[in-house]
C-alpha cells in the first residue's frame, strides 16, 4: 500500500498559517527584502511630499512588510501594492503579490479585477513619471516614448507574475487532483481486496460444505445398508446359513462400493485439476485492463467466481435402478416408476437427483424400517421431478438397529436442489408416512 493519502493529509509543521517551515522562512525573507526596498523608496517620496524623511522610511517599512502575509491574505497584499504605486514603491511586493494571487484558489473574476487595477495603476504612474522626466529635460526622446514606456513597464510588471502564478496554480490543482484520484483508487483497491478476501473465505466455506455433503451422502447410504444387512445376518446366522452367507456377501459388496466411491472422491480432491478449479473460483485470473476499469473488471470477475461451480464426478440417473435394487436386497419393499422419455441432463442435475433419492431411501432405512416405499421419477419438458414416499412402518417407532441420525440429510438435499434453482419439499403424509419431493430445472 502507498502512503499518498497519509502524506497529503498530514498535520502542518510550520508556525501560524504556514504548512511547512521552509515556506515561513521564504515569506520572512521576502517580507524583509520588500520592507527594505519600500523603506529606501520611501525616503525620496517623503522628500518630494515635504514630510520628514524618517516618516517616509517607516511608512515604507510597514508597507513592505505586508508581503509577510501573502499566503494568508493575498488580496490584501495586492491592494497594498496598488495603493503605494503612486509613491513609486513596492515593486517586489506587487510582483510577488500578483504571483501569489494568481496561484491561489480564488475566483477568476477577482484575480482579473485586481490584476487589471495593478496594470492600470502602474501604467498611469509610469506615464506621469516619464512625462515629468521629459518635461525636466532628463529624457530627450520623442513623445511616442511616453505611452510606449507606460505600456511596456505595466505589462512587464503585471503579465509575467500573473501568467506564472496561473501556471503554478493550475499545476498544483492538477497534482492535487491526481493525488486525490490515487487516494480514491487506493481506497477502492483496498475495498476490493477486502471483498475478494471475504469472497475467498465464502468460497472455501462453500467447498467445505459441499465436500461434507458428498461424504455424508456416500457414507450414510452405504453404511446404512451394511448395518441393515449385518442385522439380518445376525438374525438368520443360525436359522438359515445360506441366507446368512448371502447377507455377508452383500455386506462385503456394500463396503467395497463405499470404499470405491470414497477413493474416487478423495482422488478427485487430490488432483491438480480440482485444485486449479477451486483456485480459479477463489482467486480469478488477473486481466490487463485500463486503470479506470478496475472496479468494473473486479466486479465482473467476482460475479464470475460466484457463478462458477466445481463439479465432482458422481453418480447419474442410469444407476438409479441399481440403487433401488440395493435397498430391495436389504429387505425394503420398494417400487420404482419412471414417467416421460428418458434423456440426458447436465451432470450436476443427474447427480443431485440421484443423491436426493439415495438420501431419501437412507432415511427410510433409518426411521421407517419395513415400510413400503415408492420412488417416482418424471421427465418433463423443462424439468426433472422426483418423489420418494414411504408408508407408515409396520410397527410404530421401528427403525433399523443402531442407525444414528445426524439431522443433515434433509438439509443437504434442500441445499443441493436450491443451488440448481429447484424446489424441495419434505414432510409427513396424512397416512403416517413421509414424503420427499424435488423439482430441478432441466438446464
Amino acid at each position: 500500500m502507498t502512503t499518498t493519502g497519509e502524506d497529503h493529509t498530514r498535520a502542518p509543521t510550520g508556525p501560524w498559517w504556514w504548512e511547512r517551515r521552509r515556506g515561513a522562512v521564504l515569506d520572512v525573507g521576502l517580507g524583509l527584502a520588500s520592507a527594505v526596498e519600500c523603506g529606501a523608496e520611501g525616503v525620496p517620496f517623503a522628500r518630494d511630499a515635504g514630510v520628514p524623511l524618517w516618516l517616509g522610511f517607516v511608512f515604507g517599512l510597514l508597507a513592505g512588510s505586508v508581503l509577510l502575509v501573502r499566503r494568508k491574505w493575498p488580496v490584501a497584499v495586492v491592494l497594498v501594492a496598488i495603493a503605494v504605486t503612486p509613491a513609486q514603491m513596492g515593486f517586489l511586493m506587487g510582483i510577488v503579490g500578483l504571483y501569489t494571487l494568481a496561484a491561489c484558489e480564488l475566483p477568476r473574476r477577482v484575480i482579473v479585477a485586481l490584476a487589471g487595477m495593478s496594470l492600470v495603476g502602474t501604467m498611469i504612474v509610469t506615464f506621469v513619471r516619464v512625462r515629468q522626466d521629459m518635461a525636466r529635460g532628463d529624457l530627450t526622446l520623442g513623445d511616442w516614448f511616453v505611452p510606449f514606456a507606460a505600456v511596456t513597464t505595466s505589462l512587464g510588471l503585471t503579465a509575467p507574475p500573473l501568467l506564472l502564478g496561473l501556471y503554478v496554480g493550475a499545476r498544483r490543482r492538477l497534482m492535487e487532483s491526481l493525488r486525490e484520484r490515487a487516494d480514491s483508487l487506493e481506497r477502492e483497491l483496498q475495498l476490493l481486496a477486502e471483498r475478494a478476501e471475504e469472497r475467498a473465505e465464502w468460497a472455501r466455506s462453500e467447498e467445505r460444505t459441499r465436500i461434507a455433503r458428498e461424504m455424508h451422502d456416500v457414507v450414510a447410504h452405504r453404511v446404512s445398508l451394511m448395518v441393515v444387512h449385518a442385522a439380518a445376518l445376525q438374525a438368520v446366522a443360525r436359522k438359515d446359513p445360506e441366507k446368512a452367507v448371502r447377507n455377508a456377501a452383500l455386506v462385503g459388496d456394500m463396503g467395497r462400493q463405499a470404499l470405491t466411491e470414497l477413493r474416487e472422491m478423495l482422488g478427485v480432491l487430490r488432483s491438480g485439476d480440482w485444485g486449479e478449479a477451486v483456485r480459479r473460483r477463489v482467486e480469478p485470473e488477473p486481466v490487463a485492463v485500463p486503470l479506470a476499469a478496475v472496479g468494473a473488471a473486479a466486479a465482473e470477475a467476482a460475479s464470475k467466481a460466484a457463478a462458477e461451480v466445481v463439479v465432482v464426478d458422481g453418480p447419474c440417473l442410469s444407476e438409479l435402478e441399481e440403487l433401488v435394487g440395493q435397498s430391495a436386497a436389504a429387505g425394503m419393499v420398494v417400487a420404482l416408476s419412471v414417467e416421460g422419455e428418458l434423456r440426458s441432463y447436465p451432470a450436476e442435475v443427474e447427480q443431485t437427483a440421484y443423491r436426493v433419492v439415495q438420501e431419501a431411501l437412507t432415511n427410510v432405512h433409518k426411521h421407517a424400517a419395513g415400510a413400503k416405499t415408492y420412488v417416482r421419477l418424471a421427465h418433463r419438458a423443462a424439468e426433472l421431478a422426483m418423489q420418494v414416499e414411504n408408508e407408515s412402518p409396520p410397527e410404530p417407532g421401528s427403525a433399523s438397529a443402531g442407525l444414528p441420525s445426524g439431522g443433515n440429510g434433509l438439509l443437504g438435499m434442500r441445499e443441493r436442489v436450491v443451488a440448481l434453482g429447484g424446489v424441495f419439499v419434505s414432510g409427513p403424509t396424512d397416512a403416517g408416512g413421509f414424503r420427499v419431493s424435488a423439482v430441478i430445472p432441466a438446464a
